[in-house]
Order: structure tokens, then C-alpha cells, then sequence
């Protein structure tokens, strides 16, 4: 097998793990019971706290130098972390979960067109199929936000999940490693969130699993789906935030008894159905491709 199949492999594996823990943020954010800037406060300096010790060891195990952010480029992807982190918790805390998750995943769109622009990586017709389906269920959902009063909420998700997608492409065009500038990235809310705070006082009932959240939970996250477009390209990344939209509207129904709206649950089937879909597509051609290379070069 060769090099370029075993660092796509690493990269699904890297980047299943990250959107597997990231399902577990919405509701541990919910449990805290905070309001807005005292939980993003709270949840960015651990987070911050984290990146710092987790590097400070790996230099001292392995022997790592270097900047802690690589360059410019650096210090750019980690600002652009740090802007959709605080769209992303205004968001959290002004519309239905099940909203703001299913919004999330236009990230892949997103993360498409900007490939496309800058990365000249040109969608396949059927990628332009998936985008305009996904259009029209987001359309459903923020629709839906107009009539039920929180439709600044869904606009939030969607800022959020542009700047994020963003991201994800400055990193893939870069090629660098970005896991750390991610998780550092969350110094811009801790700025805003502290001036926020300190006008308005620090409010969280839960602060545990707040704690826990930054510590484990967005620290994973932040540096499994921020090193995937080293080994995939900025659409591959972006699918794995789908996990966060399939598995986040359980946890919370499971936990909060929240349920999602019927426009939310039209809106999100039509998104799934075409990413799902999209992806199988694109597996069933890839195998069909390797089997061709295979039978035009034997080994």
C-alpha cells in the first residue's frame, strides 16, 4: 500500500475521532448552565490552559522545537478558530440545538467552494447536486427560525460554520501542521468573553462539566480535526463534522427532552440524505478507480 493510502487512512482516523468527541460539546455546554460569555470564558481558558501543558510535554518527551503556531499562517488559522468559536456559543445559546447542528453541516459546502476558488479543486456535478439539496434544507430550518424568533441564532451557526470551513481550507492550502494553532486560537474568545464578563459578572451554575468540556472534549477536537487536512482534502474534513449533526440532537434529546422542530427535522433529513448520499457516492467511485489502477498495473 502506498504512502499516500496509509496518510489518507490516518487522516479518516484522525478526523473520525475528532467529530466523534465533538458530538459530546453542544450538551456538556448545556449542563453547565452558564450564561453566554462567562461559559465561553470558562471553556476557551482551559482549553488554552491545555495546549500549553500538552506542548510543553510533547517538547519535553520528544524532543519538539519550534514555534508553538507555524508563522503567519499560523497565527491566521488560529484566529480564524478563534472567530468561529464565538459565533459558534452566541449561536449555541440563541436557537434550538437541533438547528445549530444541522446548520453545521454546510460546512462541507462551505469548505467546497472555497477548495474550489483558491485550492482550484473543482467540485464533480454531483457535489453542485449535494450543495443545492443542502441549500434548500438549511433554507427550511432558518425559515423556520424567522417564524419561531430565533433566527439571529441560526444566522450565528451559519457565520460559524463559514469561518470555520475557512479555516479548514488556509490549513489544507498550507500544508502545515495547524492542531495547536487551533486550540490556541481560543485565545480571541477569552479576550472578548473576559471583557464581556467582567461588565457584566460570571455566571455558571455547572462550571464541572465546563471544565471538562475545554480539558477534554474541544482539546481533542480541536487537535484531531485540525490536523485531518494535513492527510484529506477541506471537503473530506468538513464530512466529519457530521457526526456532530447526527449524534448531538440524540444526546440532547436523551438528556434535555428537547425535541426538534418538524421544518428542523425535514431540514436536517434533506442535509443528511445528500451528504450520505455525496459519501457514498464518492466511496463507491474511489474503490472503482483503485480496482482500475490495479488491473492497468499489476503487481
Amino acid at each position: 500500500m502506498s504512502q499516500l493510502h496509509l496518510d489518507h487512512r490516518k487522516g479518516l482516523l484522525i478526523a473520525g475521532i475528532g467529530g466523534l468527541v465533538l458530538s459530546a460539546d453542544i450538551p456538556l455546554l448545556r449542563l453547565g448552565q452558564g450564561e453566554t460569555w462567562s461559559t465561553l470564558l470558562l471553556r476557551s481558558s482551559t482549553t488554552f490552559i491545555c495546549a500549553i501543558i500538552i506542548w510543553l510535554v510533547w517538547r519535553t518527551m520528544f524532543g519538539r522545537r519550534g514555534a508553538i503556531v507555524p508563522g503567519a499562517i499560523g497565527f491566521a488559522v488560529a484566529c480564524l478558530y478563534g472567530m468561529a468559536s464565538i459565533a459558534f456559543m452566541t449561536a449555541v445559546y440563541n436557537t434550538k440545538t437541533a438547528n445549530l447542528v444541522f446548520i453545521l453541516a454546510f460546512n462541507t459546502v462551505f469548505a467546497a467552494l472555497l477548495s474550489w476558488i483558491f485550492l482550484k479543486e473543482r467540485p464533480k456535478a454531483v457535489t453542485f447536486v449535494a450543495m443545492f439539496l443542502m441549500l434548500i434544507g438549511v433554507g427550511i430550518i432558518v425559515r423556520e427560525g424567522l417564524t419561531a424568533g430565533h433566527v439571529f441564532g441560526d444566522l450565528m451557526g451559519l457565520l460559524s460554520t463559514f469561518i470555520l470551513a475557512s479555516a479548514i481550507t488556509v490549513t489544507r492550502a498550507s500544508g502545515k501542521d495547524m492542531g495547536f494553532a487551533a486550540m490556541l486560537g481560543t485565545g480571541v474568545p477569552i479576550i472578548v468573553a473576559a471583557f464581556m464578563v467582567s461588565q457584566n459578572g460570571f455566571t455558571v451554575a455547572a462550571p464541572g462539566w465546563i471544565i471538562f468540556n475545554g480539558a477534554f472534549v474541544t482539546t481533542i477536537a480541536f487537535i484531531c480535526l485540525a490536523t485531518g487536512p494535513r492527510f484529506l482534502s477541506g471537503p473530506e474534513v468538513a464530512m466529519f463534522y457530521l457526526l456532530e449533526t447526527v449524534l448531538t440532537p440524540i444526546w440532547v434529546w436523551l438528556v434535555f427532552s428537547e425535541r426538534p422542530s418538524d421544518a428542523t427535522l425535514i431540514g436536517g433529513l434533506i442535509i443528511i440524505s445528500a451528504l450520505v448520499g455525496h459519501s457514498l457516492w464518492q466511496m463507491y467511485h474511489s474503490r472503482r478507480r483503485a480496482r482500475t489502477t490495479a488491473i492497468r498495473h499489476p503487481i
